[in-house]
């Protein structure tokens, strides 16, 4: 998973060949350390077909602003620089996987 920034978000998230999914989270948030297992397993499940960021919320709160992100664990798949899926708070990972199965090769 790589981490990404207000500053980094453009280039590792939006301009990526691969679609990827942005884990919006912060260190105070129990369901964001619940849905973290979940996230990993999508990460090793689809590996080399999505790329997997978390942006901590906390320490970068512009980007989040501009995507309108209201409460978080919030997981939104980007796919050529557009979003494509948002789930807000916990999902199972079997779930989590299903509803991004659908824009993957």
């Amino acid at each position: 998973m790589i981490q990404v920034t207000d500053e980094t978000f453009q280039e590792q998230v939006l301009q990526s060949a691969l679609p990827v999914l942005v884990d919006f989270w912060a260190e105070w948030c129990g369901p964001c350390k619940m849905i973290t297992p979940a996230v990993e397993y999508v990460a090793d499940r689809y590996q080399g077909q999505l790329a997997v960021a978390k942006m901590d919320v906390d320490a970068n709160p512009n980007t989040p602003a501009q995507l309108g992100i209201m409460g978080i664990p919030t997981l939104i798949l980007f796919k050529q620089g557009e979003e494509v899926e948002r789930v807000v708070g916990y999902r199972p990972q079997e779930a989590l996987a299903a509803v991004l199965a659908p824009h993957l090769g």
